[in-house]
């Protein structure tokens, strides 16, 4: 999520995810007289035969992006498909579907399609007929509309604002799609098949809802009758070869002395907090920094929609859970956080702290489970240390502001800050440690900062990343103590020596 996105690495739509709901379609075989599949598929009971092609461009295989981006359908096309649609809901045996896996499923989809579009005398050409069925497996089988927008992988965000709107992010940019819904309830029924997978749900009783798709990428979604023009879908998407530091510094976004620093602090169970707002890739980069725990730590993370991807084999997933129809049954952030300090953690992570939390969380900084790592939402280290006070008041505990103070220097190490700039890169602005208190007063001092000195023809940010200048960190006795610190005092001194400059 860091940087300029390349935009030649996308790969064609693949086939629907096979925990996709259960519609179902008759085994591949000939039917019986009786009609029990293809009954409804003799021409006096599908109409009268269509003789007008849908307007639909080619399909531009070679191209699947622009495919995605740029296709303007008419309506005669979703004319022609809703026909295709209906009748292929009659011909098929839901009952037997569910008993085929995705890839059987969908070929005996086709084969159906083909029927009809033959019975029907619908005149399109290959192209526009393959188009035709890829839109009506994924309809059955899939995501619909939004299968090809989530086999790209260049796309950040996909923003669904109704049935006829629907927007991408591409380099950090919002883009607009000539993809669109059939209607309001094809798109909240997309959005129940979504929630469905992790036992949620999305109504009207129920309009709110956070869930997540099987590759880890999270789902927002908001119903009628709280959005007025339809269903409001939003979906983060997460890259499907996951982002290390290594390519953090191709983009530009880190020096490589910054992240040897970064390696440093998970290296060294250093209490971190990644802040930044929103889109700057806050949970990319905790991904980043829980790469360098040890395989042999016992590590425990806290969600409202599990994101986190850790590679470690001694990993506990914990995730909030809403109430249920009667109002009963929730399960908050904090519920979880308090419970986990139970569980004989090492390492404990929440993706992100918004609330009362926050206390529970300096807590355990603060009894021995060194290296816990948290994200929130603050525009600079400062704010974010302030935000932790403001989350642990809201949270009804009238403590002074200084016992506050107090425990955050005790708990927060080092504060990472993250940021989306205006020409849509993302860059690691600061790394900030904590140092102590003076008065009411917190101190942090800038180990690396990011300095931007100009703007070049195409619009692009230039700047640099800086060492400060700072020789000796106050995490380097826990450094030593882990015996990092001559790679530390390595990469503080080259820091010094040469800023490389980052688009």
């Amino acid at each position: 999520m860091f940087g300029k996105r390349s935009t030649t690495d996308a790969r064609p739509a693949p086939p629907a995810p096979a925990t996709a709901p259960k519609p179902a379609v008759a085994p591949h075989a000939p039917p019986p007289q009786g009609g029990d599949r293809l009954s409804p598929l003799s021409s006096a009971g599908l109409g009268a035969p269509i003789s007008a092609a849908p307007a639909t461009p080619a399909r531009l295989a070679a191209q699947p992006q622009a495919m995605a981006t740029d296709t303007r359908r008419s309506e005669s096309y979703y004319e022609t498909k809703g026909t295709v649609f209906g009748a292929l809901i009659e011909a098929i045996d839901l009952a037997q579907l569910a008993r085929l896996d995705a890839d059987a499923a969908r070929e005996e989809i086709r084969d159906i399609v083909n029927e009809i579009i033959a019975i029907k005398n619908i005149v399109m050409s290959i192209s526009e007929q393959e188009e035709l069925l890829d839109d009506i497996c994924n309809d059955v089988l899939g995501y619909g509309p939004l299968e090809p927008l989530l086999a790209r992988d260049d796309i950040a965000d996909i923003m669904v604002n109704g049935s006829g709107l629907v927007f991408i992010e591409v380099n950090g940019k919002i883009q607009k799609t000539g993809i669109r819904f059939r209607d309001n309830q094809q798109l909240l029924n997309i959005c129940q098949r979504i929630v469905s997978q992790i036992g949620r749900r999305v109504d009207e009783s129920s309009p709110i809802c956070d869930a997540r798709l099987p590759d880890g990428s999270r789902v927002n979604v908001i119903a009628p009758p709280l959005a007025l023009d339809g269903p409001a879908l939003t979906i983060r998407k997460f890259k499907k070869d996951k982002l290390r530091l290594d390519n953090l510094i191709k983009f530009g976004s880190i020096t490589f002395e910054g992240a040897e620093v970064l390696k440093i602090l998970g290296r060294c169970r250093v209490n971190t907090i990644v802040s930044g707002g929103t889109g700057s890739g806050k949970t990319t980069l905790l991904n980043c920094l829980t790469q360098f725990i040890d395989d042999d730590e016992r590590i425990i993370t806290c969600e409202d929609a599990a994101e986190l991807q850790l590679q470690q084999p001694h990993v506990v997933r914990l995730e909030t859970r809403p109430p249920n129809l009667e109002g009963e049954g929730q399960v908050n952030m904090r519920d979880l956080v308090k419970n986990c300090l139970r569980m004989r953690p090492e390492r404990i992570i929440v993706g992100e702290v918004r609330g009362p939390e926050a206390f529970d969380l300096l807590q355990a900084m603060n009894t021995g489970h060194d290296g816990s790592m948290g994200t929130l939402h603050a525009n600079s280290p400062r704010e974010a240390l302030s935000r932790i006070e403001s989350m642990i008041t809201m949270g009804g505990y009238s403590l002074p502001s200084k016992t506050i103070r107090e425990m955050i220097v005790a708990s927060v190490d080092v504060v990472v800050q993250a940021a989306r700039l205006r020409d849509g890169t993302r860059k690691i602005t600061h790394i900030t440690e904590v140092v102590g208190l003076e008065g009411d007063v917190i101190i942090t001092q800038d180990l690396f900062v990011y300095e931007m000195t100009g703007e070049d023809a195409q619009g692009n940010l230039i700047g640099s990343h800086k060492s400060t200048g700072i020789g000796r960190p106050k995490f380097w006795d826990r450094a030593r103590y882990y015996g990092e610190e001559k790679r530390l005092a390595a990469a503080l001194d080259a820091s010094d020596i040469a800023a490389v400059p980052a688009r």
